[in-house]
C-alpha cells in the first residue's frame, strides 16, 4: 500500500523528465511537501491528447463519477491491481482515465518495539518518480462543483522493500510512460502485467524520524536519516 509520500522537486525538472506540455493553471506551485496525506491535492500527470501531457492537480482519494457524496474518497486511497480493471470503483478510470502520481518518495511502516518505525523509500538515483494512478472526474450533485481525484494503483512489494510491507506503488519507469497513460489502450491485461512485472525503478530503503507518523509534521527533516526509534 501507499499511506504518504513526499514531493518537493523542482517543477522544471519534472517538466523535462515526464514530457509535460503545460501545466495546469497553479500546478506550478504545488508547494514542496515531505508529509502528503490521502486527502491532499497532488501533482499528477496525464494525457490531453494524443502525444500531448499535462500535470494536474487532484484530489487523493478517489470519488467515482456515480458517487453519492465525495465522502468514498477517504476510503479509496490505494488500488490494488489484481482487481483494480473489475472493480467498480476504478474499472472505468482503470480503461480511460490513467495517471502517473508524482513522488520523491513514500514511507512505509513496521511495527518495532512499542510503536511503528517509519522508513523512507526513494528511487536509487533520488529523482522523482511516477506511482501508477487513476483518476476521475465527480460532479457535486446539490452544488454542482467538479472534484477531480486519484487513487494509487498497489502491487505485491519487491524484494527491495517486502521486510517492511508486503505492497508497494506500482512504479512506472521512464520508457514505460507512454504504455501507461496511452489513451487508445482500454486497460488490457498488457497493463496489469506492466505493473506486476520486476520494477525497473530501482529503490533503496531507510528509517527516518517517527515525526512522520503524524500527519501534522512537516518540513525536509522528516526525510532525513534517522536512527530507529528516533523521534
Amino acid at each position: 500500500m501507499c499511506g504518504r509520500f513526499s514531493f518537493h522537486s523542482p517543477h522544471e525538472l519534472v517538466r523535462q523528465l515526464f514530457g509535460l506540455d503545460a501545466l495546469e493553471p497553479g500546478t506550478a506551485h504545488l508547494p514542496p511537501r515531505w508529509n502528503i496525506a490521502p486527502g491532499s491535492v497532488v501533482g499528477a500527470v496525464r494525457t490531453t491528447a494524443p502525444g500531448q501531457r499535462e500535470l494536474a492537480r487532484l484530489q487523493w482519494g478517489l470519488v467515482p463519477s456515480w458517487a453519492r457524496d465525495r465522502e468514498i474518497g477517504s476510503r479509496l486511497v490505494n488500488a490494488r491491481i489484481e482487481t483494480a480493471r473489475d472493480k467498480p470503483a476504478f474499472r472505468s478510470a482503470f480503461r480511460k482515465r490513467r495517471c502517473l502520481i508524482i513522488a520523491d518518495a513514500y514511507y512505509e511502516w513496521r511495527t518495532e518495539g512499542r510503536g511503528k518505525q517509519p522508513y523512507l523509500i526513494e528511487a536509487v538515483d533520488a529523482r522523482p518518480f511516477g506511482m501508477a494512478g487513476l483518476w476521475e472526474s465527480w460532479r457535486d450533485p446539490a452544488h454542482g462543483e467538479v472534484l477531480e481525484s486519484c487513487v494509487i494503483v498497489t502491487r505485491p512489494s519487491a524484494a527491495a522493500v517486502r521486510e517492511v510491507h508486503d505492497r508497494m506503488p506500482g512504479l512506472v519507469a521512464p520508457a514505460d510512460y507512454s504504455a501507461w497513460l496511452d489513451p487508445a489502450d482500454d486497460g488490457g491485461a498488457a497493463l496489469a502485467e506492466l505493473i506486476l512485472a520486476e520494477p525497473k525503478v530501482l529503490v533503496r530503503i531507510r528509517p527516518v524520524s517517527r515525526r512522520v507518523n503524524n500527519p501534522r509534521n512537516e518540513g525536509p527533516d522528516l526525510a532525513a536519516p534517522a536512527a530507529p526509534g528516533a523521534d
